[in-house]
């Protein structure tokens, strides 16, 4: 992180339980420090192990990655930033609506069989990636399944999710694979919209649909990090907690472009 970008996420990151006098032992690396790491091995896809000597040893940034994925503090991380880009933007700080879409990806050799699957319309053995975003492409709540899991069925425990967390939202935009049965129990379980929306049949080639093309472009940016690129984690939770540390890095930098914002003084208007 540049200095301007850990100025803006510093006031965000979660307050660890010994500095508020909840006991525990005192974290002996700087945050910055381990979440630079962290980041690095997301971003450029290396081995645990092969982390640089710049960043401390990679045995103290896995237990630093492990503790926060299993304590909730990576999701609440991300949360944080997703909400101050969300007051910036000048939304509100619950969103009212939503685009949900998967994605498969192949999986390494290190992940088991028991997590692992054959998508059989994308023909790809691996793992397959649920998410759902808010209307400016923000995550929202992610799951990661075998890739034999069809759109429907992760969908319904995914919704459930989003309907705990984020009670304002009324409205979730879908493609054609969500149709079906689950329209209806959407509706009468949830009482949430699913609103499909299709692709036309006389349609050729490449064309953008509304609301879609959110969720296919926060898909892409999660494609720029090396380590999502295939599923190399034998967890699933540790593949969505790759996946919510790959979204804290353009929240990082959206962030700081927003601070370095400087409004015309009212002489100037």
């Amino acid at each position: 992180m540049t200095d301007e970008e850990w100025a803006a996420v510093r006031g965000l990151l979660p307050v660890p339980a010994w500095m508020n006098g909840r006991g525990g032992r005192p974290e002996g690396y700087c945050h910055r420090q381990m979440i630079d790491a962290v980041r690095y091995l997301v971003d450029n896809g290396i081995k645990w192990r092969s982390m640089p000597a710049d960043f401390p040893v990679w045995d103290r940034v896995y237990a630093f990655w492990r503790r926060w994925r299993d304590t909730g503090l990576t999701a609440e991380f991300h949360d944080r930033l997703r909400g101050k880009i969300r007051e910036n933007e000048g939304r509100g700080p619950e969103p009212t609506a939503a685009v949900i879409d998967s994605q498969s990806v192949k999986a390494a050799a290190s992940v088991p069989a028991a997590s692992r699957g054959y998508d059989g319309a994308k023909k790809i053995n691996g793992r397959k990636r649920h998410i759902i975003v808010d209307c400016l492409g923000l995550l929202l709540t992610v799951q990661v399944t075998a890739a034999d899991v069809t759109d429907r069925e992760a969908a319904c425990d995914l919704l459930e999710q989003l309907r705990a967390r984020h009670r304002k939202i009324r409205l979730v935009w879908a493609d054609g694979g969500y149709s079906g049965r689950l329209v209806d129990w959407t509706a009468e379980t949830l009482q949430l919209t699913l609103k499909i929306v299709k692709r036309s049949d006389s349609t050729r080639g490449f064309t953008v649909l509304p609301r879609r093309w959110v969720v296919e472009r926060t898909l892409g940016w999660l494609m720029r990090s090396r380590r999502l690129a295939r599923d190399y984690e034998r967890r699933p939770d540790s593949s969505e907690a790759a996946v919510l540390w790959s979204m804290t890095m353009p929240l990082g930098r959206r962030l700081t472009r927003t601070r370095n914002v400087t409004l015309p003084s009212p002489a100037a208007a």
